[in-house]
C-alpha cells in the first residue's frame, strides 16, 4: 500500500518499505495526503514529550499509522452499498422478499394469517415445492407428499377464511398426490393398495420399453444364428448402443461365452459385425483387464447411420447392468446353465407382467409365441421346453411351464421379480 504526494520529497506512507516514511519534511505534505484515515507520527515537530501526534486525512472511515520504525496499520473498510434508483440505498433480495410476503402457489401468505402453525406450513411449503423444481432429477414419491401437505394446508386455509377458491385448490392438490404416486408405481412396478407384493424393480417400465426393444433388435440382426453368437451381440449392442463404441473385457467375454469366446468374437469380426481397435486380435481383447479394456466398435449403431434405437445414458447403462445380473445370475452360473439357457432367462424376464406371468394377459390368453422364443434364443420351438425346464430348476421360473398352442406360459419365480421387465 503506498500513499504520497508525488516527487519532490514529499510524504509517503509505505507499508513495504520503512525508509519512504521518513521522507516526511516539515510543515510539508501533511496536508496533501488524501484517501482517508490518520497518519500517527512519533516524531512530530513540537513533539518534546514524545507522544503521538495524528492528522486526520478526510474521505473514508479507516486510519493509517505510521511508527518510525515505518510500520503501517491499515484497517479494512468495507465499500458502501451501492444506492438504487433514486439515490436510495439497495435493500437486500432477502429483506425485499420478507417485505413482499411468503408465496405458496401463486398465492400471498398474509402475514397476519392464524393460526400461527398454518402460516408457518404455507410458508415452508412453499420453500419446498420451489425446492423440488431446482432438483436436477424428478422423485414422484416426494412430489406426491407434497401434494398431500398441500392438500391440508389448503383445506384449513379455506376453513379458517371462508374462501372457495382455496377449498378448490385443496382438492386439485389432493388428485395430483393420486396421481403422482399412480405414475410413480407405475414406472416402478409397485402394485398399489396390497395388490401384491411391493417389488424395487431395476427397470423403469419405460426402460422396460426399451429394453424389448433392443431384444426385438438382436433377435432379427443377430449376424450369425447359433446361440453363443446370439448372446455375444446382445450383450455388446447393451455396451454400444448409444456410440457405437463399447468397452469390453477378457473377464466380460469369458463370463458371457466361457470356451467359446475367442472362437465367437473371431466370427463376429470375420462377418464385419463387429470392429477391433487396430493391431488388437481378439486372443489380445480376451487377455484386457478392467483398468485397460478392449474398445469394440459395431458400426451399424454408430450415429452418423440409420439407429434402431434412441434413449439416453443413463438408460443405457440400466439396461446393461440389467443384462448383465441376468446372464450372470448366481443359480444360473451353478446349474452351468448354456448361451441358449441364458437368453431365455433374459427373454423371459424381460417379457412379462408386473406379477411375473410371462406375457401380455389380452395377447392369446397370455404367454409368448413358441417360435419368437425360439428364434431370439437360436432354438428350434421344440426343443425351448427342455431349456424352460432348466430355468425351473434354477429357480428362475416358478413352477413347470407349459408350451401347448405354439405359447410359452410361466411365471417368473419371486427372487426374479426385480429383474421383470413390466409388460
Amino acid at each position: 500500500m503506498n500513499a504520497g504526494t508525488g516527487d519532490g520529497g514529499g510524504l509517503f506512507v509505505d507499508g513495504a518499505d520503512g525508509e519512504r516514511t521518513d521522507r516526511v519534511r516539515a510543515g510539508r505534505g501533511l496536508g496533501a495526503v488524501t484517501g482517508g484515515g490518520t497518519v500517527m507520527f512519533s516524531d512530530a515537530p513540537g513533539g518534546g514529550s514524545g507522544a503521538p501526534s495524528a492528522v486526520s486525512i478526510s474521505g473514508g472511515p479507516g486510519a493509517v499509522e505510521v511508527a518510525e520504525s515505518g510500520a503501517v496499520s491499515v484497517p479494512h473498510a468495507r465499500p458502501a452499498p451501492r444506492p438504487g434508483p433514486g439515490g436510495t440505498p439497495a435493500t437486500s433480495r432477502k429483506v425485499r422478499k420478507a417485505a413482499r410476503g411468503a408465496k405458496v402457489a401463486q398465492r400471498i401468505v398474509p402475514d397476519d394469517l392464524q393460526p400461527e402453525a398454518l402460516r408457518v406450513e404455507l410458508t415452508e411449503l412453499g420453500d419446498a415445492f420451489r425446492a423440488y423444481q431446482r432438483r436436477p432429477e424428478p422423485d414422484l414419491a416426494d412430489l406426491a407428499e407434497l401434494h398431500d401437505r398441500k392438500a391440508r394446508a389448503f383445506a384449513l386455509w379455506a376453513d379458517v377464511t371462508g374462501d372457495a377458491s382455496l377449498r378448490e385448490e385443496a382438492d386439485r392438490a389432493a388428485t395430483a398426490a393420486r396421481t403422482t404416486r399412480e405414475m410413480d408405481a407405475n414406472r416402478r412396478g409397485i402394485l398399489l393398495d396390497g395388490e401384491g407384493p411391493v417389488v424395487e424393480r431395476l427397470l423403469t417400465r419405460g426402460q422396460g420399453v426399451h429394453l424389448r426393444n433392443v431384444l426385438e433388435h438382436v433377435r432379427v440382426g443377430s449376424p450369425l444364428p447359433r446361440a453363443e453368437t446370439r448372446l455375444a451381440v446382445l450383450m455388446i449392442t447393451m455396451r454400444a448402443a448409444r456410440a457405437g463404441t463399447g468397452n469390453v473385457t477378457g473377464q466380460d467375454l469369458g463370463g458371457w461365452l466361457q470356451g467359446d469366446a475367442e472362437r465367437v468374437l473371431q466370427e463376429l469380426v470375420d462377418v464385419g459385425w463387429l470392429l477391433l481397435p487396430e493391431d488388437v486380435t481378439a486372443d489380445d481383447a480376451l487377455t484386457s483387464r478392467p483398468e485397460e479394456p478392449t474398445q469394440v466398435t459395431v458400426p451399424t449403431l454408430i450415429p452418423t447411420q440409420p439407429r434402431p434405437f434412441f434413449f439416453g445414458k443413463v438408460t443405457r447403462a440400466r439396461l446393461s447392468g440389467w443384462a448383465q445380473k441376468v446372464v450372470g445370475d448366481r443359480k444360473l452360473r451353478k446349474k452351468k446353465a448354456g448361451a441358449a439357457t441364458r437368453l431365455l432367462a433374459v427373454y423371459t424376464a424381460a417379457h412379462c407382467r408386473p406379477d411375473g406371468c410371462l406375457g401380455d394377459a389380452g395377447e392369446d390368453g397370455g404367454g409368448l409365441a413358441l417360435d419368437t422364443v425360439a428364434s431370439f434364443c437360436g432354438l428350434r420351438p421344440e426343443d425351448v421346453a427342455e431349456h424352460a425346464g432348466l430355468l425351473v430348476a434354477a429357480g428362475w421360473l416358478a413352477e413347470e411351464v407349459d408350451t401347448a398352442g405354439e405359447r410359452l406360459r410361466g411365471r417368473l419365480a419371486e427372487r426374479v421379480l426385480p429383474l421383470s421387465g413390466l409388460l
